[in-house]
């Protein structure tokens, strides 16, 4: 195993720095110019250079051809993903869903990725006597749920357009099929961070739904509370909104992400 040179200190500033760049890129969600990570790390373009040939060699790093940026590579990737498989959705989420239910009264629910949609993956009862929910391990379409819109939102780009380019049936009259406004409305849903679906899954039915991201930055799951119309609207409440973006990030954190 090759020994670092120099002074200890040095050494371990070189680790974290390196530990930095991986991070900034991971969470970026776009490549990045050596200019803009110096700046984003405080230090100079050259020591930035000289560490992201050494990641771009070894894999963990990789570079757009046409913009010579960087971005994250197949080896952080895999990594990422071999975290989290030693992580356990269903358990990260158990807090923060009884603590949705007890704060808001709803049915709550986690759903994880899934090839054709978003599977259910762990629920809590909400508080009133009439049951509205979802089963456990029903799965959800990605275009006629709050769960699914949340997914394409924020998951891969090949993803997205998989989805937009197939047929999006029609589940109620209100679900949305058409892909321009279904696309629309995926990007009004990345930059607020939350999505509803109001009567198209189910007429009636609602769902506010956040997403849950990994230690590599991807969507791995979604959070949601469940209920009426009348108790969800279109337009949810701000508390609600406030709520259910926190567990969304208390599951993601959770699960190793650092945003």
């Amino acid at each position: 195993m090759p020994k670092i040179s120099g002074a200890a200190g040095e050494g371990v500033q070189s680790v974290v720095l390196v530990l930095r760049i991986l991070e900034t890129l991971a969470q970026a969600g776009k490549p990045l110019g050596v200019t803009t990570l110096a700046q984003e790390l405080g230090t100079t373009k050259s020591r930035i250079h000289r560490h992201l040939r050494t990641l771009v060699q070894e894999g963990y790093v990789g570079q757009a051809p046409e913009t010579e940026r960087y971005l994250v590579g197949p080896r952080l990737v895999t990594l990422g993903r071999a975290v989290s498989e030693d992580l356990d959705l269903a358990n990260a989420a158990t807090s923060a869903l009884q603590e949705l239910r007890d704060s808001l009264g709803h049915f709550s629910v986690v759903s994880q990725m899934d090839v054709e949609g978003v599977r259910v993956l762990k629920t809590v009862s909400g508080k009133s006597a009439i049951e509205i929910g979802v089963r456990q391990g029903s799965l959800l379409s990605f275009h006629g749920s709050a769960q699914g819109k949340v997914a394409l939102a924020f998951g891969p780009p090949e993803l997205r357009s998989r989805v937009l380019r197939s047929r999006l049936d029609m589940l109620t009259p209100h679900t949305v099929v058409s892909a321009s406004t279904l696309d629309r409305e995926l990007e009004q849903i990345r930059e607020r961070g939350w999505a509803v679906a109001p009567n198209e899954a189910m007429i009636g039915i609602n769902t506010l739904a956040a997403p849950i991201l990994d230690v590599s930055n991807a969507v791995v799951g979604t959070v949601g509370i469940v209920d009426s119309i009348q108790y969800i609207e279109a337009q949810p409440s701000a508390e609600q909104i406030r709520r259910i973006v926190e567990a969304g990030r208390r599951i993601s954190q959770a699960m190793g992400h650092r945003g």
